[in-house]
């Protein structure tokens, strides 16, 4: 792609823009090119359909923002607004209108999707359900298994040249493992342009929904007044023994450390072990254990988890002590999928605001941008942040270290 400037009439600037064989003309005014163009060629980089989607989903932005004047002229699709005149032309690419029937028809004939999961198994079933009543002739096969368990036998599979999924879906770990091993293909979602860049790997994975690791506290037993304001505050010497953590989750570790730095956070992981928490396995055992007073915190679970038990009438609530750890869960499509284009009709599904919107009906949070005012209540004003997929290189190494602190 290249991006030339050819001329300024008045106050907009027109450039060329130079995309495979194609050309397209900009024009941009000069107070709001900064913002909208450096949109655009964000866009751009997944191809024009993606372009279209974005621009379609700027319409209204634009009316109510006055940013200025854009047109956008190409094989195939047009775009014009102009500030507050809101003189709106947009066409749909003859391209993409074309993908989408061919999409169509493949699945019809493929006529099923092979899903390969570790989420909630009735979170799974509702979600296909709502697919296959919107896509009839597509019939959803789903194979579920705990993400360690997904990711050994997909692996297992790809050695032995096999390929028995289309889509796949679970934590980010295994996500960056599956494309740097190739098994993951190169798709790029229709809305794909809606999820900030933290939250995907472009071209790979996207994320469905992501958890927050947070502290949980029975709302009985622990006062709002000493509630635990920072991380630190776990170290106090009042809350010894009183704690109780989910000791396999190489994952928040990594993500602490990630937040806190290596040196200091290894130092805050020696000293919180002092504190002798419990260790137990299981988000809604912990969640339980904490509501039945065994313990009065969980320092490590996932916000989700906290909700449910507390719309359930349970006596726990959740609280942030700093930037919280985020793990994220993706989807992806397989680079030899048996069946292509269901594949693809499966993943736009699930990341286009119907099926974002049924994620979050199960109490899931989403990083859906549209959706994000939404959940504002559900976050509580967290600073969510991702943890860094790359760290998979490294999870077995943060798995010892968590189980060499805390057996101490």
């Amino acid at each position: 792609m290249s991006l030339e400037r050819r001329i300024a009439l008045g106050p907009i600037v027109f450039y060329s823009l130079t995309y495979g064989s194609e050309v397209f003309r900009v024009g941009v005014t000069r107070s709001s090119r900064s913002w909208l163009y450096s949109k655009m060629l964000d866009s751009f980089e997944d191809g024009a359909g993606t372009l279209c989607a974005w621009l379609k989903i700027q319409v209204g932005r634009l009316r109510l923002m006055n940013k200025g004047f854009l047109r956008v002229n190409g094989p195939g699709f047009h775009f014009a607004a102009a500030g507050i005149v809101c003189a709106i032309c947009f066409g749909f690419s003859h391209a993409a209108q074309t993908a989408s029937k061919e999409q169509i028809e493949g699945a019809k004939k493929e006529g099923e999707v092979v899903l390969y999961a570790s989420m909630n198994l009735s979170e799974a079933n509702a979600m296909i359900s709502r697919f296959e009543q919107r896509y009839p002739f597509v019939k959803v096969r789903l194979n579920r298994t705990g993400s360690e368990k997904l990711l050994t036998k997909v692996l297992a599979e790809s050695a032995a040249k096999k390929s028995f999924a289309d889509v796949i879906q679970t934590v980010e770990f295994s996500m960056y493992v599956l494309a740097r091993k190739g098994v993951l293909g190169r798709y790029s979602p229709v809305e794909n342009v809606l999820y900030p860049k933290e939250y995907k790997e472009d071209g790979f994975w996207t994320t469905v929904y992501y958890h927050p690791y947070v502290l949980a506290y029975n709302t009985q037993l622990v006062p709002a007044a000493i509630l635990p304001k920072t991380y630190q505050d776990l170290l106090d010497p009042q809350w010894k023994g009183q704690m109780m953590i989910e000791g396999t989750k190489a994952e928040w570790f990594a993500g602490m450390l990630q937040i806190m730095g290596k040196e200091k956070g290894l130092k805050f992981m020696k000293d919180l072990s002092k504190q002798k928490p419990v260790s137990r396995v299981g988000h809604e055992l912990l969640a339980q254990l904490v509501a039945a007073g065994e313990g009065l915190f969980d320092i490590n679970i996932p916000s989700s988890s906290v909700d449910r038990a507390k719309a359930r009438g349970a006596p726990i609530d959740w609280t942030a002590l700093g930037p919280a750890p985020t793990i994220l869960v993706g989807i992806g499509m397989s680079s030899r999928a048996p069946h292509p284009h269901a594949a693809r009709l499966y993943l736009d599904f699930v990341l286009s605001k119907e099926g974002q919107s049924i994620i979050r009906s199960f109490g899931r949070l989403v990083a859906r941008s549209d959706l994000a005012q939404e959940q504002a209540s559900s976050t509580k004003g967290v600073k969510m942040v991702p943890i860094n997929p790359a760290l998979a290189d490294h999870l077995d190494e943060y798995a010892k270290q968590l189980r060499e602190i805390f057996s101490q």
